[in-house]
C-alpha cells in the first residue's frame, strides 16, 4: 500500500466515524479535530480504527503527536510495514 492508499484510508474512517466531513476538503498539515468536530471518544475511536483496519500499532503515547493527516499518514508509512488492510 502506497502513502496515497493511505491517505485514502485514513480519510475513509474519518468520514465513517464524522459522516459529515467532505474528504476533498481536508487540509493535510491542519490539525484534523480543527478541521472536524470530533470530542475525545470520537478521536479514540478513530484512532482504534485505524489500528485494526490497517494493522499498526499506535501506543496511546503518540496519540499527541498524530493530529494532522499528514503526522497520521507518515506515522503509518514507518511503522506500518507489516500491515495489511481488511475490506
Amino acid at each position: 500500500m502506497d502513502r496515497t492508499e493511505i491517505q485514502a484510508t485514513v480519510l475513509a474512517e474519518l468520514t465513517r466515524i464524522a459522516p459529515e466531513l467532505d474528504p476533498d476538503e481536508v487540509a493535510p498539515a491542519k490539525p484534523l479535530r480543527d478541521q472536524v468536530d470530533l470530542d475525545s471518544m470520537d478521536w479514540l475511536n478513530f484512532l482504534v480504527a485505524l489500528h485494526e483496519r490497517l494493522k499498526v500499532d499506535i501506543p496511546e503515547s503518540e496519540y499527541a503527536r498524530l493530529g494532522t493527516l499528514d503526522q497520521i499518514v507518515d506515522y503509518v508509512v514507518r511503522h506500518g510495514k507489516q500491515f495489511r488492510t481488511i475490506t
